[in-house]
């Protein structure tokens, strides 16, 4: 049967995760405390991965409560602790000091600050999906995968692309039941630059985008809506709120069903 193995948070855009036991759905859809932050460069353009490699090797962890985060990297950037609430500018220093040029750091904590506005829900991935995707690259471990594609539910006790499931048709969604929430599944992710790189070094992976549309190609489930596959660089399912959303609570062991 398939179940929720796994919850992950992404609070600062583009930075590292945190797992948690627990995750709120907000009225929008989304996660609470999911891409809640943003660094933005002056003009107010965001910087994230799809821009610069460089923010790979930025180290983002947070406390059990999302108030304070610590940043480091390299040995230039050794570990620092900040309150997300009260030392923005401090924060926002060392963002300035790291990237070369001056970094703000935005906040929405209603909506997050999702790059599909049309299907802010959590993205969806079963375990072993990561797991088989990893096997087509040498020397990516299931953990590499898991930082790459950055998926904040993960689902157990389901083969391979599963998930695939979450989705129907070009126009239709399908309705996904995990634990007391509803959410509706949308289409596959379309995939960026982003998994293409070392998750912590940003190091290209060659051919990465290539060898990963060729392997999806050859693996696609017969349950999935082929011709949502324009091409075949996509993981992972969107979601998003259906009209009547209310707040929810996911959680680690929750039940996961389709209709």
């Amino acid at each position: 049967m398939s179940s929720i193995g796994s919850l992950w948070i992404y609070p600062i855009k583009s930075l590292p995760g945190k797992s948690v036991e627990t995750a709120k759905i907000l009225r929008a859809g989304n996660l609470e405390f999911d891409r809640r932050w943003a660094i933005c460069d002056a003009s107010g353009e965001v910087v994230n991965a799809k821009r610069t490699a460089a923010i790979h090797p930025i180290s983002a962890t947070y406390d059990d409560a999302f108030e304070r985060v610590t940043l480091a990297a390299g040995a230039r950037f050794a570990a620092q602790v900040f309150s997300l609430a009260d030392e923005r500018q401090a924060i926002e220093r060392w963002l300035s000091q790291y990237f070369g040029f001056a970094c703000v750091l935005v906040e929405n904590a209603q909506t997050g600050i999702p790059d599909d506005l049309d299907s802010p829900g959590p993205t969806i991935v079963s375990t072993a999906t990561l797991e088989l995707v990893a096997s087509w690259f040498p020397g990516v471990a299931v953990d590499e995968a898991r930082r790459r594609f950055r998926a904040n539910v993960e689902l157990a006790g389901v083969e391979p692309f599963w998930e695939d499931r979450l989705y129907g048709p070009i126009g239709e969604t399908r309705t996904i039941h995990l634990g007391q929430a509803v959410l509706d599944g949308v289409n596959p992710c379309q995939r960026c630059i982003v998994p293409s790189r070392d998750s912590l070094t940003g190091e290209m992976t060659f051919a990465f985008s290539k060898r990963f549309a060729e392997h999806r190609r050859a693996t696609l489930p017969a349950w999935a809506a082929a011709e949502r596959f324009n091409h075949f660089y996509r993981l992972a399912v969107n979601t998003r709120a259906p009209l009547e959303q209310r707040i929810a609570t996911l959680r680690v062991g929750d039940p996961v069903a389709v209709v």
